[in-house]
């Protein structure tokens, strides 16, 4: 087995190299660049918003399996960006390439953001795709098209709709790392919907989740997310108590957005069937994002 792995550089895809070159995993890395601490890794040079050499650049790589993680991924814009219709051309034509190349396997990062946000805990196959952001209808409609060109070519596919993994690395401007701040005294309290459950997850066990449905070859849609869901205010309480702070402030300006749904959460039942488990409890990971402010 050979991998070949989009979007390393990115927030995700960082840890699941890490993840993968733990497991003794042969891989390759397609893109423009290498993250910082992989620099032993093997590169295989590509733009694929450009996608000159594409077809060569999949074929030098001569992998088996191939997990596809890049995006526009640009914290307050990839939501309404344009750039995720180019994303969606480049997935399919990626995908053409690993078929014509030989390939067997795709791991390919969806999203929460396709489904039916009413539905509170949401089951592949079963709940309703009603995606209501543009990045959203991109990726549902890249997921249909790469459905159907995978079973036509004999490629077998693993749908990720990834929710809401959370660790070291993520982007500054986002809730958990912005408390974080807040708790330092970094920055003035600001409101969350302290209501609401979210089904969050460490990120290293996202990047582990999606190291096994590849090298285990599964086949269809599956949920990357905990399952259990997390209460927005007892994850502020926690991140307050690691900090040693007052949770106070941030409590007391608690807010929700229009239209932010109560509870969104999947089912993991057909990920668990894969023999995976988190390693990591929600403390354990928050602690993880911690860690670093305190040092």
């Amino acid at each position: 087995m050979k991998i070949l792995l989009t979007g390393a550089s990115g927030y995700l895809g960082r840890h699941v190299l890490a993840c993968l070159r733990q497991q003794g995993a042969d891989v390759v890395v397609l893109g423009r660049r290498l993250p910082v601490g992989f620099e032993d890794v093997p590169l295989v040079h590509c733009d694929l918003l450009d996608g000159v050499n594409l077809t060569q650049a999949v074929q030098e790589a001569g992998a088996t399996h191939l997990l596809h993680l890049a995006w526009t991924t640009e914290y307050g814009v990839y939501w309404t960006s344009p750039l995720n219709f180019r994303w969606a051309d480049a997935t399919l034509r990626l995908l053409q390439a690993f078929a014509d190349a030989g390939g067997q396997h795709v791991a390919i990062a969806g999203t929460c953001a396709e489904y039916d946000w009413a539905q509170g805990t949401l089951v592949e196959n079963v709940s309703p795709y009603a995606p209501a952001t543009l990045y959203g209808v991109v990726k549902d409609a890249t997921r249909r098209m790469a459905a159907a060109l995978c079973a036509q070519r004999g490629v077998s596919l693993a749908w990720c709709h990834i929710f809401f993994p959370f660790g070291p690395g993520e982007a500054p401007q986002r809730m958990l790392p912005s408390l974080v701040r807040v708790f330092q005294g970094q920055v003035a309290p600001f409101g969350v919907n302290t209501a609401a459950y979210r089904g969050m997850l460490p990120v290293t066990d996202a990047a582990s989740a999606l190291a096994t449905l590849l090298v285990q070859g599964c086949n269809g849609n599956f949920n990357i997310c905990s399952g259990q869901p997390a209460l927005i205010g007892d994850v502020v309480r926690t991140l307050a108590r690691l900090c040693g702070a007052d949770p106070g402030p941030v409590l007391a300006l608690a807010s929700a957005r229009a239209g932010d749904p109560p509870v969104l959460v999947g089912d993991i039942s057909r990920l668990r069937a894969t023999g995976w488990r988190p390693q990591s409890t929600l403390e354990q990971g928050l602690a993880a994002m911690v860690q670093p402010h305190l040092v």
